[in-house]
């Protein structure tokens, strides 16, 4: 290969990444893996030494869906956090330890300030609610829920297949309330509305991070002078993500406590946060003795979209954990006044960040240090890209799977690439024909692996839902 088509290996070079992360993520969750099979087996020993009948059910079934939750937690926050520290850690942006802290503070933010929209939507938005005032069926349907899911997500895990644990709860609630409750019971329109959001949302970021790649690039990286376009546009761009940021966090702690706080806030932060980005930029420039290098330009930039990828993945995937553990806490209230209590968003927070600080530090070594996905300014526009989509999902209500998100970012970043330099150098000789086959092989079998994990997951996890729902409520003397 010639020295000038060296540029289109870059969307199969971070697919490749990707592969080698996932056979990482594989091994570094292997700890968490039997953990599960641990709490699995013990919630079997619950049920089969006591049973669910009787007067013990209501207390047996919340004892065995905290368990459960409690591993989702730790696998959720395990698993996932190398999709928002693996990069930064890579490009040098911040240490491992501070780094794993800082992101489990940001999902426990994210989860107990801005996790109710996706919470309520899972524990009540997919069924009738008159439907839900009858009896202790939601909670048992919860129940089933949660078993189904944790059983899929370790199943899934053992044998290799990447799968969204959102994705696993939504079929998993799914099946229970068709079984507890009746096939017209279910909200079909909102989980239609939610599988779409799960195509759509992987194009919107991949077509975000795309745009944020031509943007910079044009502006930045291929300037005749790097260094005076990076410390003109840099703290810009740091300081507009920091103002809107914190804008939207004040709005969040606005609708719990009252007060006007996001007009101050908003602009406070956009100051600071541009006198510390250019701070933070010259710090960076003058350590790399003048070269302006990309790796040392979007340090700390990347920091931020670290910052605000913590926050959205917990935002949005509490829910799997708090919907059905506030269906089970609260019983039919919840369908009559849709409040999700707060210690409940702030425990499974809690559990999530605690599977980041415990689990997470095997991953982020093996993915950041070893098979760093991207450089500094891609990682920087998939970061971001990701958590303006997933923040987004989540002020809707709309669970979603960070990793397909962050894939569709790397997708458009790569396209977005290769389209920029195939428009500077039209002349460009053509790629091979077999060469194209074997790319087009690559960026197909991304797609098929997520598609497959998408089209499985959800009949799959519906099918395990309602027959655990069918036995809970024989059990129970409800069917």
């Amino acid at each position: 290969m010639t020295k000038g088509l060296r540029s289109y290996h870059t969307l199969d070079k971070d697919l490749g990444r990707i592969t080698h992360a996932e056979a990482a993520q594989r091994y570094a969750f292997r700890p968490v893996w039997w953990l599960g099979l641990g709490s699995l087996a013990l919630v079997l020993g619950i049920f089969l030494s006591v049973g669910i009948a009787g007067t013990h059910a209501s207390t047996i079934g919340l004892g065995a869906g905290l368990i459960v939750a409690g591993w989702l937690g730790l696998a959720i926050g395990s698993n996932d956090v190398a999709n928002s520290l693996g990069p930064a850690v890579g490009a040098g942006a911040i240490g491992l330890l501070p780094g794993l802290i800082m992101v489990a503070i940001a999902e426990i933010g994210g989860a107990s300030l801005a996790g109710g929209a996706v919470t309520t939507r899972l524990a009540s938005g997919l069924f009738d609610f008159e439907g839900l005032t009858t009896g202790p069926a939601a909670p048992i349907a919860m129940l089933s829920a949660l078993i189904a899911t944790a059983i899929w997500i370790t199943a899934a895990t053992g044998i290799g297949l990447p799968v969204s644990t959102s994705h696993s709860m939504v079929g998993g609630i799914a099946g229970a309330g068709v079984t507890a409750f009746g096939l017209y019971s279910v909200d079909w329109q909102a989980l239609g509305l939610i599988a779409s959001v799960w195509i759509v949302a992987p194009l919107i970021s991949a077509t975000v991070a795309g745009a944020l790649l031509v943007y910079l690039r044009s502006r930045i990286i291929d300037a005749k002078d790097r260094q005076e376009a990076a410390r003109f546009y840099i703290p810009l761009v740091g300081a507009a993500m920091c103002g809107l940021f914190a804008t939207y966090v004040a709005i969040l702690v606005e609708q719990r406590i009252g007060g006007r706080l996001a007009l101050p806030v908003g602009i406070g932060s956009t100051l600071l946060g541009f006198v510390v980005m250019r701070r933070f930029l010259e710090a960076e420039l003058a350590a790399s003795g003048g070269k302006a290098s990309v790796k040392r330009i979007f340090r700390p930039a990347l920091l931020v979209a670290v910052i605000m990828m913590g926050f959205a993945h917990g935002a949005n995937d509490v829910g799997n954990i708090a919907g059905p553990l506030t269906v089970m806490l609260s019983g039919p209230a919840l369908a009559q006044t849709g409040t999700v209590p707060l210690f409940v968003l702030a425990a499974a927070g809690a559990a999530i960040a605690l599977g980041t600080l415990l689990f997470g530090r095997r991953l982020v070594v093996m993915v950041g240090s070893g098979i760093t996905r991207l450089n500094a300014g891609r990682a920087f526009c998939v970061s971001l890209a990701t958590a303006l989509v997933v923040l987004t999902s989540s002020s809707l209500g709309l669970p979603v799977s960070t990793t397909h998100v962050a894939v569709g970012g790397i997708f458009g970043v790569g396209f977005a690439r290769e389209w920029m330099d195939r428009r500077k150098n039209k002349r460009r000789a053509p790629l091979p024909a077999e060469e194209t086959r074997r790319r087009l092989l690559i960026r197909r079998s991304h797609v098929a692996t997520i598609s497959v994990a998408w089209v499985i997951t959800v009949p799959l996890t519906a099918l395990l839902g309602a027959g655990l729902c069918l036995v809970f409520l024989a059990f129970s003397g409800l069917d």
